[in-house]
């Protein structure tokens, strides 16, 4: 009878538990994830931090609005003043009421308007952005300068043509004139509501040498008057 060897009993090795270095720095990185997103979110998501930005945003941009309107005020100012100059020559020029014009402008004359209009034009070309309000008066001063121009340059084409011909441009030249006048009322209606809303009291910067061409003028209030 042969022996067998009796071999004892195999003991099963225990799994090795401790994490790798690779998931050792995984844990230590979400660890500290979590320990820095805590605060963070909490002084984004407060209430108190975005009321405070929102306030300063907003006095930010009235701020800003406040140099806005006051800049557009002045630039108004000396268009109208040169508007009124060629506007009160310009009534001698162009038909009114089916009658036609006084007298016809002289090719200096003509040309000294031409001039002022292209500087207004330039003047007010520039578009900052601001408010929806003060945006709409800048934007109507720039319609009403460009619509002037235009009827200076019908004028100017149609002075040198026949009679029979030269009239139907004399006309739609003083129409033209005459809707240049009723926009810029329009933005300085605006701009006199916008200039009470920012505290520079009511301000007129309307056009006072084109009476009877329909549009809005000043009101009877004060300039710098609040309310």
């Amino acid at each position: 009878m042969s022996s067998k060897t009796v071999r004892p009993p195999r003991v099963p090795s225990r799994p090795d538990v401790r994490p790798s270095i690779r998931a050792r720095h995984v844990i230590v990185a979400v660890v500290a994830a979590v320990a820095i997103a805590g605060p963070v979110g909490y002084l984004l998501g407060s209430p108190d931090a975005s009321q405070v930005a929102i306030a300063d945003m907003r006095e930010a941009e009235k701020k800003r609005d406040v140099q806005q309107i006051g800049e557009l005020t002045s630039t108004a100012r000396v268009t109208a003043g040169e508007l009124n100059g060629v506007l009160s020559k310009l009534a001698e020029v162009l038909p009114r009421d089916g009658e036609p014009g006084a007298r016809s402008a002289e090719p200096a004359e003509v040309d000294g308007w031409r001039n002022v209009l292209r500087q207004a034009v330039e003047r007010h070309a520039e578009t900052p952005s601001g408010t929806t309000a003060t945006n709409v008066a800048r934007a109507g001063f720039r319609g009403a300068v460009d619509a002037m121009a235009v009827a200076v340059d019908t004028y100017a084409a149609g002075r040198g043509l026949p009679a029979d011909l030269r009239q139907p441009f004399l006309e739609l030249a003083a129409r033209q004139r005459s809707a240049a006048v009723a926009t810029w009322s329009v933005a300085a209606t605006q701009l006199d509501q916008i200039s009470v809303d920012a505290g520079n009291g009511h301000q007129h910067v309307y056009l006072t040498s084109a009476p009877g061409e329909g549009g809005m003028s000043a009101d009877s209030v004060p300039e710098g008057t609040h309310g």
